[in-house]
């Protein structure tokens, strides 16, 4: 009998949504039993974007909060702890608050949208205006919370005054939930008005978690752990949960236990080792972890088109600056070639420093090396050391992302020196396979290429082809296609220049045992045997120009046709 299966909650962080509406849930309500067990009155978890926090702070508010169905628990790990259930399930008001919105040009529309936020929140607790708990003073100071010309003073002591009339009417203490709390900060030093923001943020966070009485405990989330002296000052009861830490190692992210069930449960076991080497390879404290953004959208693809290949899902969903600024900084001879041992899959030891500022976090090539950890880019291999820690690209869909990186900035600088673009087009059109292959050395010896290691060749071929098509890309009226059908296969690279009456033909092999003369002539063969030609003679051009070129490490080879 067929049965329907459950839906994927692509984008869905709302944890009552996913249990009612019959979404695919990964159990990780343990973390829940776990911060039970080892809460600090503020903890703080530090993990990359769309690895589930905000997912696991619904779950959280949905736990612990006085209101709404505890039905959704049933089932679900934590519920076979009867005893902690009956202490904590239902027991407290909680008040859960997400921060990523607040996202603008300048402070003043990104106070609005603070306001905005908070007002939202506050509107919740809406009956506290009719409880007897609270005297007219208490009211009044609600009204207040609602009011969106609020004053900077209001504002940052809104959760504290929110918490101790929570307190009053409930007679018993609260818990602060604030997801993200880093993103208004991030905005802030992109657009220019960092201490403005930070002022505020260092504020609202130190009444409401540093001198609020009503605070049973507090979780936050985001992806740096900003340091104390710039945020979290005299906070001496914060504790900071990173992707460093084996405490709460396993409950973000997928571990590949839950994913082989997942992928079973879809009938899609047969996509594993793809999914592997694509979205594994994080080591979140001691645990290996998929990013479960990428999996979940990849599995949606797939129940859909089961032929459907691997790509970058995370990369939409960032701009990856973090990536772009390291590229930018490999002007220096060390830094490129420890940039080409991270994308060959190898590790590079460094030292980690995870608290940062945001003002710091560019100033020097090894904080963005930090930063590149903190957020996902690089993670560890085996056991730090203090704080060295050996550091390596997780898996192939963030290896997408370096490489796009890297060929986007060779591409900017291909533009920039136009002298040597046009002297490499020139000698593509006059048949002159030395400048030719010169001119590629010299291009392949400023880019960061791809080392001859464990990297698979189909791989390597598809970088130095990359590398081709970011300088023809480049130059101007030049009709340039890859991987276009023509004869019996397809060519590499067609190139019809501005003249209109000459066609370029040019197959790329990678030369995996050094021998570079007997990679091009396979090439070129590759091209007549295959009939490439066939298209540019139906298009009437007389003159068709065939190029082999083989590359290895930094050297290549060029042929013309008329050379065998």
């Amino acid at each position: 009998m067929d049965i329907r299966k459950k839906k994927l909650p692509i984008g869905i962080e709302n944890f009552e949504k996913i249990r009612s509406d019959g979404f695919y849930y990964i159990d990780k309500t343990g973390f829940i039993l776990e911060l039970i067990h080892n809460w600090g009155q503020v903890n703080l978890f530090t993990r990359p974007r769309r690895f589930g926090k905000t997912l696991n702070m619904s779950m959280l508010e949905r736990f612990f909060s006085l209101e709404g169905d505890k039905s959704i628990f049933d089932g679900l790990a934590v519920t076979k702890e009867t005893a902690l259930c009956e202490k904590y399930m239902g027991k407290y008001p909680v008040i859960f608050l997400s921060m990523k919105g607040i996202d603008a040009r300048n402070y003043e529309t990104a106070y609005q949208m603070a306001i905005q936020i908070f007002i939202e929140t506050v509107s919740k607790y809406y009956f506290l205006l009719d409880s007897e708990k609270l005297n007219e003073h208490d009211k009044d100071a609600y009204k207040k919370l609602l009011d969106y010309n609020m004053n900077e003073g209001m504002l940052a002591s809104s959760l504290k005054l929110l918490s101790g009339m929570l307190e009053k009417h409930y007679g018993t203490k609260v818990i602060l939930l604030i997801d993200e709390y880093d993103v208004p900060l991030a905005k802030a030093h992109a657009n220019g008005y960092y201490d403005q923001m930070i002022s505020l943020i260092r504020s609202l966070l130190g009444q409401a978690l540093k001198t609020n009485s009503s605070l049973k405990f507090a979780v936050l989330t985001g992806c740096l752990r900003i340091s104390k002296e710039s945020i979290f000052t005299g906070l001496n009861n914060l504790k900071v949960l990173s992707i460093a830490d084996e405490r709460f190692d396993e409950y973000f992210g997928f571990t590949d236990q839950e994913v082989r069930k997942l992928l079973a449960y879809y009938d899609l076991s047969d996509h594993y080792e793809s999914i592997r080497e694509w979205y594994d390879g994080y080591l979140f404290g001691s645990v290996n972890v998929y990013c479960p953004w990428d999996v979940l959208n990849h599995c949606d693809r797939l129940r859909s088109n089961p032929e459907a290949q691997p790509e970058n899902y995370w990369i939409n969903t960032s701009s990856n600056d973090a990536v772009k600024r390291f590229i930018q900084e490999s002007a220096d001879a060390t830094t490129k070639r420890e940039i080409e041992c991270l994308v060959a899959g190898e590790t590079i030891t460094k030292e980690i420093r995870q608290e940062l500022t945001y003002p710091e976090i560019y100033q020097t090539i090894d904080n963005i090396w930090s930063l590149l950890f903190t957020t996902g880019y690089l993670t560890q291999r085996g056991k730090p050391e203090g704080r060295l820690m050996k550091l390596a690209i997780p898996n192939l869909a963030v290896r997408d992302i370096f490489v796009t990186q890297i060929m986007d900035f060779f591409k900017e600088n291909v533009r920039e020196d136009s002298d040597m673009l046009n002297r490499f087009c020139d000698a593509l059109r006059n048949k002159d396979p030395e400048s030719v292959e010169k001119l590629f050395t010299e291009y392949l010896r400023k880019t960061i290429s791809i080392r001859d290691t464990a990297v698979r060749s189909n791989m390597k071929e598809s970088f130095y082809h990359g590398v081709l098509l970011g300088i023809l890309g480049v130059k101007n009226r030049w009709g340039v296609s890859s991987n276009r059908e023509a004869g019996e296969g397809y060519a590499d690279i067609l190139v019809e220049p501005d003249t209109l009456d000459m066609g370029i033909i040019i197959e790329v092999k990678y030369a995996h045992d050094g021998d570079l003369d007997a990679a091009c002539q396979k090439a070129l063969k590759q091209i007549e045997h295959s009939r490439y030609e066939e298209i540019l003679d139906d298009d009437g051009i007389d003159i068709i120009l065939k190029y082999g070129i083989a590359c290895y490490k930094k050297r290549c080879r060029v042929m013309l046709a008329d050379e065998i």
